[in-house]
């Protein structure tokens, strides 16, 4: 009788002990607008989320933070950031100074997904650059711990952005996801689903495309 209560007390602790492990999971998204996005009236856009999801619960970040709870059993800590203008100036980017609230929320699992805004790289010093600035923000973002990193190629396919954000992921030991294909298929676009007034939104991954997004980081995790 001994023997059986102080198993079910063993259980019972290591149950508690996972629950309380899950609860303090944090899960970093770094990306763009197609991570997260504020109202902007110029461009007809209303959300504070993905664009161009239909609500907040449909775009990829918030998809993969309930596909991550459903397997833990409790919702992690997140935090999203919008690092366009990384991806625009990312040559000469102060990672430590204007990502250091990311830093320091010691995250345990990395999400990165840019790529898009990223000016065409014509020549192979931009490619090394690229690598570099990237490579240097996921090494900045590990502050010396182990987290698991995915890094998501280009939504809109782009040989010589993804080949580079391959590059960087497998420096720091990440993990590559390919999404290049979701691009080939229309209807993963937010134009296939409603009318836009402006293209640029219409030209973002709509409910389906963001489902896809997100299938495609869960299923890479270890």
């Amino acid at each position: 009788m001994k023997s059986s209560r102080l198993i079910l007390f063993v259980a019972l602790a290591l149950i508690g002990f996972a629950a309380q492990a899950s609860a303090q999971t944090k899960v970093l998204f770094l990306g763009n607008s197609i991570t997260k996005h504020g109202p902007k009236a110029d461009i007809d856009w209303k959300g504070n989320w993905g664009m161009a999801a239909s609500a907040e619960s449909n775009d990829y970040v918030h998809l993969v933070t309930k596909g991550l709870t459903e397997k833990a059993g409790v919702a992690p800590e997140v935090m999203v950031k919008n690092i366009a203008d990384f991806e625009r100036a990312y040559a000469n980017y102060d990672v430590a100074a204007k990502l250091k609230d990311a830093i320091d929320f010691h995250a345990d699992l990395i999400i990165l997904a840019i790529g898009e805004n990223v000016p065409a790289l014509k020549l192979p010093e931009e490619k090394q650059k690229l690598q570099a600035a990237v490579t240097t923000l996921l090494k900045a973002l590990k502050a010396g711990k182990k987290p698991v990193i995915l890094v998501r190629s280009c939504f809109w396919a782009n040989a010589p952005k993804d080949e580079v954000l391959q590059q960087a992921c497998t420096a720091v030991g990440g993990i590559y996801v390919n999404i290049s294909a979701l691009s080939k298929d229309e209807s993963n676009y937010a134009r296939s689903e409603r009318p836009y007034k402006h293209a640029g939104v219409a030209n973002h991954p709509g409910d389906k495309g963001m489902a896809a997004i997100a299938a495609a980081l869960v299923k890479a995790l270890p």
